[in-house]
């Protein structure tokens, strides 16, 4: 399995020091999914694309980076084994957390998989504005995303939000959301079909009633 995925990301252009420590990665999410549903993709042909859509972010990233709704460790374990950034791993399913634990133990990377909801990180002082980078991926709408991850920004720092289609009301929305939240809309880049990253920069500190309480901001998303 391993040979297979690192051979599979040579093909696509990785370095091959990076691909071999990839592959163990993906080795370890594909024979934990084995026992523990952590991911859809079930073979090395179906998880090479996410790990290759993850490093299109590589070089946006700094470090420290914090990745939410983080699940098999995507985008946030690929990021830190391109940069050697710490990362920081969050989801609220606690049997993925405990996986994440594991990887980032074996793969020897810097950092902590936590067990929590967004809306609840984002308060707590270990946590909250302490961040030069975020991440998302397919996580809720565009609005909710980026008030889970701009509070967690440093001034300066930056949410890089991983999206498939968006549609203009979504789009206006992120843009008037984050002004609200202490950010500004940066950039939306299209990194082929459908998918795209928006990139948010936090420019001032994030009102404390930000982000609202559990639920809230998926029900109700900022101006939208």
């Amino acid at each position: 399995m391993t040979d297979e995925i690192a051979a599979l990301l040579r093909e696509a252009g990785v370095e091959a020091t990076l691909a071999a420590r990839l592959a163990t990665y993906g080795a370890l999410v594909l024979a934990a999914n084995r026992t523990t549903n952590i991911t859809a993709a079930r073979d090395a042909p179906s998880f090479v694309p996410h790990i290759l859509d993850a490093l299109t972010l590589v070089g946006d990233v700094d470090g420290p980076l914090i990745d939410l709704g983080s699940g098999a460790g995507l985008p946030g374990i690929p990021l830190a084994l391109a940069t050697g950034h710490p990362v920081v791993l969050v989801d609220s399913v606690k049997k993925k957390v405990t996986f994440l634990a594991r990887a980032l133990e074996e793969l020897g990377l810097q950092g902590e998989a936590v067990a929590a909801r967004a809306e609840s990180l984002g308060h707590d002082p270990a946590y909250r504005e302490r961040f030069r980078c975020a991440t998302a991926r397919a996580v809720s709408t565009a609005p909710t995303v980026a008030e889970f991850t701009v509070p967690l920004l440093a001034i300066g720092g930056r949410a890089l939000l991983q999206r498939g289609a968006l549609d203009e009301r979504e789009r206006n929305a992120v843009s008037d959301a984050a002004p609200m939240l202490g950010a500004e809309l940066l950039e939306e880049r299209l990194i082929g079909g459908d998918r795209r990253v928006i990139v948010l920069v936090k420019r001032s500190p994030t009102q404390q009633r930000f982000p609202r309480r559990e639920g809230i901001p998926e029900k109700r998303p900022l101006c939208f």
